[in-house]
């Protein structure tokens, strides 16, 4: 299944422009730094229209915790933290910020080695928040599965590379303050960077969890019963797959389908395959598996956002019609594209860490501090 999910989403953006007579060569250019998709102005009625297309996710979002938080308030007796911060949860932190100080610094004597503290700084986070996790509960994913969690990195810059790849039909993002480099030694350091990704979302999930609002409050919500037809899971593939054909034909309108319809198929493909999705516990009225991944993506966005900021080597956005009202360099209404993101970031990195939707175990293992 992941081997025909990955054909699509590779295949479909360039066939699209194939079949459209274009030249595709510039859209596999290595290292991609040409910018040749042209972006729409600002437009306050698109601007608008996108701004609740953000806000209504959002606002699920911060319903559902505060419904978990509600539900856990009266009857949830707060326990002492499980065990002791670790000390290498504290290095991870000197780690971090060391790294953090020196990517917004300008120091002569550090300028060859600066656009490479993306890596140091999210491995000290990620370390950390593994860290804070075991004080909590006791436990976490790097000491729990480790051989998974070490797996969990080149399966990231592979993952993040698709991503790279879907971003060149739409060049909503690109690069800036990266020293030339050929193609190779591109590949490398750039891959580097990108390994942080699902351990970072995975381990901000597993810490998420040890709140009781967002997992044992989400958990028995009101259940819900999504209409479950295989010709439903169809027509999503078909819808999928026909936005990535035409991605790079209309960039302008379909840019946000960079984000959705990775998990739209994703989805689908698992239902016509007789598996649970993440929608399934919802008859149960569990939402975890929906609100934490989307919430820990939205987390780690702020960090991703927030770090890069002021580094030398950093990433800049072009996105139609919405350039405008900016967190850091992202337009407000980009960071609704986190929430999907992180979904598909928890069923990417289910393949190394055993996370798993069924009918006995709605969201895999999980951290209850109490």
């Amino acid at each position: 299944m992941w081997v025909g999910i990955s054909i699509l989403v590779f295949g479909l953006p360039l066939l699209g422009i194939v079949a459209s007579g274009r030249d595709p060569m510039p859209f596999l250019e290595m290292p991609p730094v040409t910018r040749f998709v042209p972006h729409a102005p600002f437009s306050w009625p698109w601007f608008i229209f996108y701004m609740l297309a953000a806000t209504a996710p959002l606002a699920g979002l911060v319903w559902a915790v505060g419904t978990g938080y509600r539900r856990v308030k009266e009857t949830h007796r707060r326990a002492a933290p499980i065990g002791r911060f670790p000390w290498w949860g504290m290095a991870g932190l000197l780690l971090c910020t060391f790294f953090w100080l020196l990517a917004w610094s300008r120091f002569t004597w550090f300028q060859p080695f600066q656009p490479h503290t993306f890596l140091p700084i999210w491995a000290g986070f990620i370390i950390f928040i593994n860290g804070i996790t075991v004080r909590r509960s006791g436990s976490c994913l790097l000491l729990d599965r480790p051989l998974a969690f070490l797996l969990l990195f080149p399966a990231s810059a592979l993952f993040w590379w698709f991503f790279e790849y879907l971003n060149r039909f739409v060049q909503n993002w690109y690069y800036t303050g990266v020293p030339s480099m050929g193609p190779g030694e591109y590949a490398y350091f750039s891959s580097l960077a990108f390994t942080t990704v699902l351990p970072g979302v995975m381990s901000m999930i597993d810490l998420l969890r040890t709140f009781p609002p967002l997992n044992e409050g989400l958990a028995r919500l009101t259940p819900v019963r999504l209409p479950d037809s295989p010709w439903i899971a169809l027509l999503g593939i078909v819808a999928a797959s026909a936005g990535l054909l035409l991605i790079g034909i209309f960039p302008d309108h379909l840019f946000a389908l960079v984000w959705v319809s990775p998990l739209v198929i994703i989805l689908s493909s698992q239902r016509l395959a007789g598996r649970p999705t993440l929608f399934y516990p919802l008859r149960y009225g569990d939402v975890r598996p929906l609100v934490v991944p989307a919430l820990a993506a939205l987390i780690c966005g702020f960090f991703w956002e927030m770090w890069n900021i002021m580094s030398m080597a950093r990433w800049s956005y072009a996105i139609p019609y919405v350039q405008r009202f900016h967190l850091f360099e992202m337009p407000l209404p980009g960071y609704a594209g986190y929430l999907p993101f992180g979904l598909v970031c928890f069923q990417v990195a289910s393949l190394f860490t055993g996370e798993r939707i069924d009918k006995t175990n709605h969201f895999g293992t999980s951290n209850i501090e109490g």
